[in-house]
């Protein structure tokens, strides 16, 4: 027991070192060869932050943990929007410039509500998650288009910014890319075993663990990235990194996992989970998208999210341990 614990502390530690690594490694190479700081932003970096959520999801998939899998991808969603954001927010209010940003928002919710139709039913076939992996090659089309396009934005220039500030050489940009996703995939093995060896002892379920210490563990790198970019003012690299992330969660994660083994989902994923993480997902369409006026989300807003989020985790452990 105490060895799986000191395996999941030292797999989450390992995992957001190396998922740092292999983002900051990933971002500069893209850079060296002249990819548009907007595409960097969008794809390289917005992706590639949920790399951890991938290779876990991945592996539990192929282990047949289920639960594990999506609760991992759809608990770091939420994170992402309740944890994250609130406490950025709450640094901080995000003023949201970006054009692009905002094209994105509608986009993700109509992603969460394919996804809910998906687990309505209590299970993922094969063909879903084909699907989840169609529409992601389409959001990555539309990525790739608007990070080519001329046009000014601010999450490309801020992108660009941050590119200018910490110039890597390219040799030691490959070298972090090669050192950071060998580690994320070996960090996630250890991570995966450790959560499964905890949750058979404690007769906590493999969902309930991917929810929640999985899914915050695997959050972390959005969390350390948004909030640097909120302290030096990168409001819009802050929110495009939540966005990106949870896109790639609800698509590729889930579609990837869902290819490698059917993915069944009990009641309450979709009952509890799946409607938890499209309020969460709704509740930042009307913030971020503008309707009120300049497109922000204030400390009120922020705080409001943090709440909702400990909230959906203390009654998530407080009905996991009083049905044992």
């Amino acid at each position: 027991m105490l060895f799986a614990l000191l395996a999941l502390l030292a797999g989450l530690a390992l995992l957001i070192w190396s998922a740092d690594r292999f983002v900051h490694g990933a971002a500069a190479v893209a850079g060296h060869f002249g990819m548009p700081p907007l595409l960097i932003g969008m794809v390289v970096v917005g992706f590639g932050t949920s790399a951890p959520e991938l290779v876990v999801s991945v592996l539990a998939a192929k282990q047949g943990n289920a639960g594990l899998a999506l609760g991992n991808a759809y608990g770091s969603n939420i994170g992402n929007i309740g944890l994250i954001l609130g406490i950025s927010a709450l640094l901080t209010p995000i003023a949201v410039h970006s054009n692009v940003l905002r094209k994105e928002l509608p986009i993700l919710l109509a992603v969460t509500l394919l996804a809910a139709w998906q687990v309505y039913d209590g299970h993922i076939a094969r063909s879903e998650s084909w699907l989840l992996l169609g529409v992601f090659g389409l959001v990555m089309g539309w990525s790739i288009w608007q990070g080519l396009r001329k046009a000014p934005d601010a999450f490309g220039d801020e992108t660009a910014q941050e590119l200018r500030n910490h110039p890597i050489p390219l040799r030691n940009a490959v070298l972090w890319l090669v050192i950071g996703l060998v580690a994320l995939i070996l960090s996630s093995r250890v991570l995966v075993w450790g959560a499964v060896e905890i949750a058979t002892a404690f007769g906590v379920s493999d969902l309930v663990i991917g929810l929640t210490v999985v899914a915050i563990g695997t959050s972390l790198p959005e969390l350390a990235s948004s909030l640097i970019a909120v302290k030096r003012g990168e409001h819009d690299i802050a929110l495009g990194n939540v966005l990106g992330s949870n896109l790639f969660n609800t698509l590729a994660v889930v579609g990837v996992a869902g290819v490698i083994q059917p993915l069944s989902a009990g009641p309450e994923i979709f009952q509890r989970d799946m409607l938890t993480m499209l309020a969460f997902t709704a509740v930042l369409f009307v913030f971020g998208y503008g309707f009120r006026g300049p497109a922000r989300i204030n400390r009120f807003e922020g705080g409001t999210l943090v709440l909702a989020y400990l909230a959906y985790n203390a009654y998530l452990l407080t009905t996991q341990f009083s049905a044992h």
